[in-house]
C-alpha cells in the first residue's frame, strides 16, 4: 500500500483490548473517543468481564464492539439475555468468534449456529463480524475454515482477518476470499507496535490458564513480534498489495494502547 492508501485506514480503525483490571484507565488516558474499542472474551473468565468493560466504556462515550464467543454462550435463552444487555447500553456491533474454550458451555460448538440464532432473533445488531484466517488455523483444516466463512457470510456484515505477518500470504488470501464469492468488507488484523517486556507482563495478567493458552497458541508469531527489528506494522502495511480489498484496520494492541495511539499519530503526521 502507498502512504495515501494507509492514511484513511489510520483515521478510522479499531483497537482490540483485553479486559484486565487496569485497561479502562489506560483507554481513558490514551484513546480518543472517535476510536472504536473491541473487547476480547476470556475462555476461562467468561463473558462477564467483557460486558462489564463494555458498559463502563459506553458510559464514557466510547463505541465498543464486545466479542461474544459462541462457545461461552449456553443456549438461546442466554443469547437473548446477552442481546438485551448489549442493546440496552447502545451496542450495535459485535464480533462473533467460536472462541478458545476447551469445551462449549452449551449448545454452540462454533460460531455458525449462534449466528443463525441471532438472525432468527431479527438481526438485533447492525454489524456482526466474523473471523478470517489468512494462515492455517491451528485446530481446523483449511477446507473447513473456507467453507465456514462461506456459510457464515449471510449472517455477518464484515470479516476480521487473524494475525498474519507474511504480506504475500495475506494478499493471496484476500484474493482467494473474493474468488470464493465472499464479498463482505475485510478489516485487516494488524499487530500494533509491541514491546517484548510489556507483552509478557500483559500475558501474566490475563490469568494463569489464559496466559498459558495465549503463549502456547501464539508462540510462532510471538517470536516475530518480539524479535529485534523483526516486525513493523507500517512495513507490513506497505508490503500488502491491493488496498482496495481492505476496508479498515483492526489493531491488536495487546493492551499497549498508549504506544499504539502514539504510533498511529506518528504515521498520520507523516501522511
Amino acid at each position: 500500500m502507498r502512504n495515501n492508501d494507509v492514511v484513511p485506514l489510520l483515521q478510522d480503525l479499531r483497537y482490540e483490548v483485553i479486559p484486565t483490571r487496569t485497561i479502562e484507565e489506560k483507554i481513558l488516558s490514551s484513546i480518543p473517543r472517535e476510536i472504536t474499542v473491541t473487547i476480547t472474551a476470556s475462555p476461562t473468565k467468561g463473558l462477564e468481564p467483557t460486558f462489564e468493560l463494555a458498559e463502563r466504556l459506553t458510559a464514557h462515550r466510547y463505541r465498543v464492539v464486545p466479542h461474544v464467543s459462541a462457545r461461552l454462550v449456553r443456549d438461546e435463552i442466554h443469547l437473548k439475555e446477552i442481546v438485551h444487555r448489549l442493546v440496552e447500553i447502545g451496542v450495535d456491533d459485535v464480533f462473533v468468534p467460536a472462541g478458545d474454550a476447551a469445551a462449549p458451555a452449551g449448545k454452540y460448538d462454533g460460531a455458525l449456529a449462534m449466528l443463525t440464532d441471532l438472525t432468527a432473533l431479527g438481526r438485533p445488531f447492525a454489524r456482526i463480524g466474523i473471523t478470517g484466517y489468512p494462515e492455517s488455523h491451528p485446530a481446523i483444516d483449511d477446507d473447513i475454515v473456507v467453507q465456514a466463512m462461506w456459510d457464515k457470510r449471510v449472517h455477518a456484515t464484515y470479516i476480521v482477518s487473524n494475525l498474519c505477518f507474511a504480506p504475500r500470504v495475506l494478499t493471496n488470501w484476500l484474493h482467494r476470499v473474493r474468488r470464493r464469492g465472499v464479498t463482505l468488507p475485510v478489516l485487516l488484523g494488524l499487530a500494533g507496535p509491541v514491546e517484548r517486556t510489556k507483552l509478557l507482563t500483559m500475558a501474566t495478567k490475563i490469568g494463569v490458564g489464559d496466559s498459558a493458552r495465549f503463549l502456547t497458541k501464539h508462540s510462532s508469531w510471538l517470536v516475530r513480534l518480539t524479535a529485534p527489528g523483526g516486525y513493523s506494522p507500517e512495513r507490513l502495511l506497505a508490503r500488502t498489495a491491493d488496498a482496495n480489498e481492505v476496508a479498515g484496520l483492526h489493531v491488536f494492541t495487546f493492551n499497549q494502547v498508549a504506544e499504539t495511539e502514539q504510533w498511529r499519530q506518528r504515521l498520520l503526521g507523516q501522511g
